[in-house]
């Protein structure tokens, strides 16, 4: 007999931690790990309304999958017997009540203004999470960009007074959940949250998962909503998955994780041979980064397999989404995110990167648990056509299953506006020009107001480069905040905060100013801005808590002409009321001939620029300084 088999089988984790009766799908899958469990006769449990359907023994010894029906079974701990032959192990299991109905969730949509920070950035409320034992990561130097610099939950609850402020009304965190792997300040690091280790615990570097649920608690009492960001298609090389594969297709291309003959390379994720030479190429899948095979219908296998199969980077293994009882675990552990935090929204991360039919099962699944909810999907291409393919009821993905995802990223506007302010709009193609040409394709989207727009993010550089043009800066806001999208801002572009990716990623994402003990600048109060900063600040602000609520945003009609001498308008209407946002996209003085734009200005005369309070007169051509923006309001006489 093996020395394996002599091993008594153990319970040690069940995944999910605990559960929620009055689901709409009554069943439950519990991944139950322990040395030796796979061993296990039979599990039985006398809990009313419980009833377990099967067992599913995986390839690695130390997991059983349960597969509970829980149809009528009420809250409670329920206890669960495991019976190895000759003794019994006997687990507790709690049951709990939903605080909501799925319908009462409601998610974010073009009502909301998103606020994406990093939690590790942003700011420190503890120091004592700093060094956490048991965790691989370096000593926190705020000095290396690539480091773990020491935000936290805590430092997001002590500064929610300051969005209300601002004016936002949802917080976007890059990913909060534990990130066990060693950092490099040359190498990998983790401190973005993009590398799972596990998915039912914060990462204590950031706070627990008590004090998560109560930040949310504490923005929710504020108004303001929670987009939790999660990753389906890869994570961390630390996760115990990897190194106990529960079955052998867990991971795409996991053929070289099997070696057992030498250690794993934490830095990069690969394991050398026996020799220490590096292993084959062929042994490792790279993703080719091209998203185009998942839409086209002329793709090659290997094209589309590089893609979906191939991993993102070497220490982050892409999942096997295709594996029925893996996509069972993912569903489940949004699900519990949404009960457990009541969270008001998801982003998923590298969404294409993933199997379509298992992430459109994710997402039907979601709509009808919570049909109030919403995810945005991260779609990386730039053309409005590959990203309409992947929003809910798309008519335009001939060939491919319904998405169900209601929200897609808006790459198109952020490309086009990035190249835009380079320019003058003096040519068809050129400056403004673009994002006209760019808004003309909403007729390709099921649903234009459920697309979430940008200016920039956490992946790319900052909209201000290196430099602090606000007048750039402020048409690109304008423009975000009164077109027919969701927005959404990234932290510290209210104070100014710039930066590029040219030489590392944390140059773009910086600590905010006074967020860490012994900042000297702080941006978190008036006092504390430089003239500059709170010339930027409250001008963003005032359009952001006008935008509040504003029917003329949230529903009206829009409406855009082509720019002409070089001023770019664009309007939404809705009854009589109406907002014009004016962009001058050149470097000289223009003259707006109002006429032109009679049909939307009718006889108005008197019209208020909503950022600076000024007013303006409609009944005359109007003269814009270079580079002026105006959003103006006003009620369309007859």
């Amino acid at each position: 007999m093996s020395a394996a088999k002599n091993v008594k089988p153990t319970v040690s984790r069940i995944d999910p931690t605990d559960w929620y009766v009055g689901m709409k799908n009554t069943c439950l899958q519990l991944m139950v790990y322990g040395q030796g469990v796979r061993r296990v006769n039979n599990v039985t449990t006398d809990y009313p309304g419980v009833t377990i359907d099967s067992l599913v023994r995986l390839d690695s010894p130390n997991y059983l999958l349960v597969y509970l029906n829980l149809r009528d079974a009420r809250p409670g701990t329920m206890t669960l017997n495991f019976n190895t032959g000759k003794k019994m192990q006997k687990v507790n299991y709690v049951l709990k009540q939903r605080q909501m109905k799925g319908d009462e969730h409601v998610g974010f949509d073009i009502s909301d203004v998103l606020y994406l920070l990093m939690p590790d950035r942003f700011a420190s409320g503890r120091q004592d999470n700093d060094q956490i034992a048991g965790l691989r990561t370096y000593v926190n130097d705020r000095s290396k960009p690539s480091l773990r610099h020491g935000g936290d939950m805590e430092g997001i609850r002590q500064h929610l007074d300051y969005f209300t402020d601002l004016g936002v009304t949802a917080l976007w965190f890059t990913p909060v959940l534990e990130n066990n792997s060693p950092d490099s300040e040359n190498g990998f690091s983790t401190y973005h949250g993009y590398a799972t280790t596990d998915y039912y615990r914060v990462d204590p570097r950031f706070g627990t998962n008590e004090e998560y649920c109560q930040l949310i608690r504490e923005a929710h009492s504020r108004g303001l909503k929670v987009v939790m960001d999660m990753i389906f298609n890869h994570c961390g090389f630390e996760h115990p998955w990897v190194s106990d594969m529960p079955s052998k297709d867990w991971f795409n291309t996991p053929e070289w994780l099997s070696e057992k003959n030498s250690g794993r390379d934490h830095m990069t994720g690969f394991t050398a041979n026996a020799d220490g030479s590096e292993p084959a190429k062929s042994a490792y899948l790279q993703t080719s980064y091209k998203l185009t095979p998942v839409v086209d219908p002329y793709a090659s296998e290997v094209d589309l397999r590089e893609t979906v199969e191939g991993w993102f980077v070497p220490s982050m293994p892409d999942l096997n989404q295709r594996n029925p009882h893996l996509m069972r675990y993912l569903i489940q552990n949004s699900i519990w995110w949404i009960e457990t935090a009541a969270i008001d929204g998801i982003r998923m991360d590298t969404y294409p990167y993933a199997f379509r039919e298992p992430m459109a099962q994710w997402m039907k699944e979601l709509d009808q648990e919570y049909p109030n909810f919403n995810t945005v999907g991260e779609t990386w291409v730039t053309e409005p056509a590959y990203t309409a393919a992947w929003q809910k009821d798309s008519h335009v993905a001939v060939g491919s299953p319904n998405s169900y995802l209601k929200t897609v990223m808006d790459f198109s506007f952020f490309d086009k506006l990035n190249q835009a302010k380079g320019e003058e709009t003096d040519g068809w193609w050129k400056g403004l020009n673009r994002l006209y040409n760019s808004f003309v394709y909403d007729y390709l989207y099921p649903n234009p107001s459920s697309v979430l727009a940008f200016i920039e993010n956490h992946d790319t550089d900052r909209f201000l480069g290196n430099g602090r043009d606000t007048l750039i800066l402020k048409q690109a806001l304008a423009l975000l905040l009164t077109v027919n999208r969701i927005p959404q801002l990234y932290y510290g572009t209210e104070v100014l905060m710039n930066g590029t990716k040219e030489v590392t990623d944390g140059n773009v994402r910086k600590d905010f100013p006074g967020g860490f003990p012994g900042d000297s600048h702080n941006c978190f109060t008036h006092e504390g801005r430089s003239k500059a900063e709170n010339s930027m600040f409250n001008w963003l602000s005032r359009l952001l808590h006008w935008r509040q609520g504003n029917e003329t945003i949230i529903r009206g009609y829009q409406t855009q002409f082509i720019p002409y001498n070089g001023i770019y308008v664009i309007t939404r209407r809705w009854h009589r009321n109406t907002v014009m946002t004016i962009l001058n996209g050149t470097n000289r003085p223009a003259t707006m001939q109002v006429r032109r734009y009679a049909e939307v200005i009718g006889k108005t005369g008197r019209v208020q620029d909503i950022p600076t309070g000024r007013y303006y007169d409609l009944s005359n051509d109007l003269t814009l300084k270079p580079r002026q923006s105006l959003v103006l309001e006003f009620i369309m006489e007859e």
